[in-house]
């Protein structure tokens, strides 16, 4: 049974998703899967209008990173030939680290970033491989741990410093239960510079799995932290985002007295997946500018 946070991430998704048969193949193996094809729990969808990222000038494709002897593939995008870049770490929708995550990266790249997008829910299951959302929450994205994601991706933070990665300029950005991520993230890990999160859940349910949510974090944030969220996203209510500002607020924590919000009224959840009916093109890219001259005001680019 789904708990209520789950259901708050359910119905955002719902409401910016297509319906369908649900009936998918599963992918031969997850390596191969990994940055090729888009998320079968939204298809179908509008891949044929999909923001299309050259590799031209890149060193792109998968690793994998080690946490603690388990072999974890990330996708890895950098400008060809260089090191001493910024670090930002991309954190996917619940559906993993599909093409469109992977074209994110490359834009990152091509901005002069060394970018990684981990699949953090392989342990539980191969996330691209779901046709039905409810089935995707409740048999993987449920059964991942706040604990287990920050430790992959504090894995990718000491990757990125012996593979060319500065890592005084660390920035981390994240979709949806991604952008709920960033939060933690940003205040979990000392080397963030800054974060971006886009419409990513505020506040929820406490459960032994996800102890804490941004809301109960903002005296932790090491960096500040951007929020771009839509104003007409049913599945995170606006009084939740005035809840977090006034956390913010009444922190005596910079980082977070630093952080802001930004709300494009019309816009829906997943206003940035490009792949997606939710797409909204005026929001996306005005949103992904304010992203790149949050990482650069704050010390990451």
């Amino acid at each position: 049974m789904l708990d209520r946070n789950q259901l708050s991430d359910a119905h955002a998704l719902l409401d910016a998703t297509p319906g369908h048969s649900g009936v998918t193949t599963r992918r031969a193996a997850l390596k191969a899967a990994l940055g090729v094809g888009y998320a079968a729990a939204v298809l179908p969808a509008l891949a044929q209008t999909a923001i299309k990222t050259s590799a031209e000038g890149l060193t792109e494709g998968e690793v994998t990173i080690d946490v603690n002897g388990f072999k974890m593939p990330v996708y890895r995008a950098a400008p060809a030939g260089k090191t001493g870049l910024p670090v930002v770490l991309v954190i996917s929708e619940i559906f993993g680290v599909h093409e469109y995550i992977a074209d994110t990266a490359r834009r990152f790249a091509h901005a002069g970033y060394l970018a990684l997008a981990p699949e953090l829910f392989v342990r539980q299951g191969d996330a691209q491989s779901y046709g039905e959302l409810a089935k995707l929450i409740a048999e993987v994205i449920s059964k991942v741990p706040d604990a287990q994601v920050m430790g992959d991706l504090d894995a990718c933070v000491a990757w990125a410093g012996a593979h060319g990665g500065d890592l005084e300029r660390v920035g981390v950005t994240g979709f949806c239960w991604g952008g709920r991520q960033t939060w933690l993230f940003a205040a979990h890990n000392p080397k963030v510079k800054a974060g971006v999160a886009w419409y990513g859940r505020l506040v929820g349910e406490r459960t032994a799995l996800t102890p804490r949510n941004p809301i109960d974090v903002v005296d932790q944030l090491h960096g500040p932290v951007l929020g771009l969220y839509g104003g007409a996203d049913t599945g995170i209510p606006l009084a939740t985002i005035e809840q977090m500002k006034a956390a913010l607020a009444a922190s005596r924590n910079p980082a977070a007295r630093a952080s802001e919000f930004v709300v494009y009224p019309e816009a829906p959840h997943a206003f940035h997946a490009d792949y997606r009916p939710s797409y909204r093109k005026e929001a996306a890219e005005d949103g992904w500018k304010r992203a790149l001259a949050w990482f650069q005001k704050h010390g990451v680019a």
